[in-house]
């Protein structure tokens, strides 16, 4: 996992730590509760990249408190509230006096887009988040988190389609809250979350409030991570470093 976490920091430029993903059946020793830190699950995650002092994460049914509602369900500990549905799209007088995010354009629009994702299910008691050097030899990785600028994710991203043929099939932005993006997609929590694939965002604008203006983050499952790790030096970023990061930029943009 050291050799990993060291090929993404390297293949992306990364300033940022890289987080892990995996499920547990007893609190990591160190590990604090996820919604301690912050609320938001995806705002918590990005501050324990950020801060080193920030130990592993965790988060179980008997650790919910303080989380987002959303978080949980889309986490795969609680069924979704019924009234969702109308949150995300038009909104309901039954639900927060009729605030909505408009982010879908109709409840039943948002109904067949969550068909497509499947049931959501943890892959442990326990769902940790930690730093490589917070792992225990026996951490059954589910995936990668990175967090980047632009050029970044963009590196990334051509080196994931170093082996691929398919050009269209193997990065997706696809909707869903920030926690989706860094956990429950890539760590292929969703029933129907494709192999072989990882995932740029968030896509979700409640979060432009907190997370970087020039940074996205990208969700990489373990067995694509793995390849990157292969990869690495027979890639454009060893081969031809000063086209991945060049030293001398025009400046186009003011």
């Amino acid at each position: 996992m050291k050799n990993i976490e060291e090929s993404l920091i390297r293949a992306g430029n990364l300033n940022v730590n890289p987080l892990t993903v995996y499920g547990a059946d007893e609190i990591p020793a160190g590990a604090v509760p996820m919604c301690s830190i912050d609320t938001c699950v995806a705002k918590g995650i990005l501050m324990a990249a950020l801060d080193d002092n920030i130990p592993a994460l965790y988060i179980g049914k008997d650790s919910l408190k303080g989380c987002c509602l959303g978080a949980m369900s889309w986490l795969g500990f609680v069924e979704p509230n019924k009234y969702i549905k109308y949150f995300v799209s038009t909104g309901h007088d039954k639900f927060r006096k009729g605030e909505a995010e408009y982010l879908k354009a109709s409840p039943e629009i948002f109904e067949k887009w969550k068909e497509y994702l499947g049931e959501i299910n943890t892959p442990g008691k326990y769902l940790v988040i930690s730093k490589v050097s917070d792992l225990s030899a026996d951490s059954d990785i589910k995936s990668f988190v990175c967090f980047g600028n632009g050029e970044s994710i963009r590196n990334l991203s051509s080196l994931i389609h170093f082996r691929s043929i398919n050009p269209f099939n193997v990065i997706s932005m696809p909707m869903g809250p920030a926690c989706a993006t860094l956990v429950t997609y890539p760590a292929r929590m969703a029933e129907n979350t494709p192999k072989g694939m990882v995932f740029v965002g968030p896509v979700d604008p409640t979060g432009n409030s907190w997370f970087p203006a020039d940074y996205m983050a990208m969700g990489i499952p373990l067995d694509m991570a793995i390849k990157i790790n292969e990869d690495l030096e027979n890639s454009f970023v060893n081969k031809r470093p000063n086209i991945a990061y060049p030293k001398q930029r025009e400046h186009i943009i003011d």
